[in-house]
């Protein structure tokens, strides 16, 4: 369980330190002094559970939650740590999260990290039964072979063997690691005849079968570039960024693979 502290209050904070640094379940936690600092570490980092304080200088717990939300960013099991009441409970009605009064103790906080355990693997179960159409279909054992027409032929390919496809005006080239075909065919229809076999569109004129990508490179720009078996290099545009995370989604190492 990897968990982020976010507390204006130097002494609260170390009350909450000690009690992650005892509990053998806890991985890893960080501590941020205000919003915008824990803000940095959720976009570049991840955790499963915020300790969050609803009272501080700059924003509030809950406008802090509503950031976000509003950008997208993962969002952890929460737990509100407050001194009033009222404010805890209009976060719960608001956030359905837990919450911890002020003055805390060490059992109070955690019971509630018990149960922000339990709901944050309930949804890592959930994410992975999400996920699985996908990982199905990138891992395929069996590819059928597919007719095309080149030079007054007609020639069988096994799928397998297409490392990627390109738009090429009115014609898609459907390259192998030994050899292309120029084919007049519109990509949209091959990328809808592909998706099955783990093919993924990274531009509105390629794609690529992910069973020959060795690589993702972030660039500067915020855009991707993946290399294929052989050494090539794609392009993959922002449109069709999001196209990559069922490649990741087996992984081993903590943090942010691919940004939001």
């Amino acid at each position: 369980m990897r968990v982020l502290i976010v507390d204006d209050e130097p002494l609260a904070q170390t009350a909450l330190a000690n009690v992650l640094s005892a509990r053998s379940d806890v991985e890893h936690f960080d501590s941020a002094s205000d919003t915008i600092e824990a803000l940095e570490k959720l976009a570049t980092d991840s955790y499963d559970v915020l300790l969050l304080d609803i009272n501080m200088l700059d924003l509030s717990g809950t406008e802090l939650v509503d950031q976000l939300r509003e950008r997208d960013l993962p969002l952890p099991s929460i737990v509100f740590v407050t001194a009033q009441v009222e404010h805890a409970i209009a976060a719960f009605e608001k956030h359905t999260v837990d919450y911890v009064l002020k003055p805390f103790s060490n059992e109070s906080i955690g019971e509630a990290l018990d149960r922000a355990s339990r709901r944050a693997k309930g949804e890592q179960a959930a994410k992975l039964i999400e996920a699985l159409p996908h990982w199905q279909k990138l891992s395929r054992p069996q590819y059928p072979r597919m007719a095309i027409k080149a030079k007054g032929r007609i020639l069988f390919i096994n799928v397998g063997d297409v490392v990627a496809v390109q738009a090429e005006g009115n014609y898609v080239l459907l390259q192998r690691e030994s050899d292309s075909y120029l084919l007049r065919e519109s990509i949209s229809v091959v990328a809808e005849k592909l998706e099955p076999y783990g093919f993924i569109r990274i531009h509105r004129s390629a794609l690529v079968n992910a069973s020959f990508v060795e690589e993702i490179k972030p660039r500067a720009t915020g855009k991707y570039a993946l290399r294929v078996k052989g050494g090539k290099e794609y392009a993959v545009t922002r449109a069709y960024k999001n196209n990559l995370k069922p490649l990741t989604e087996f992984r081993i190492g903590s943090g942010a693979f691919l940004a939001e």
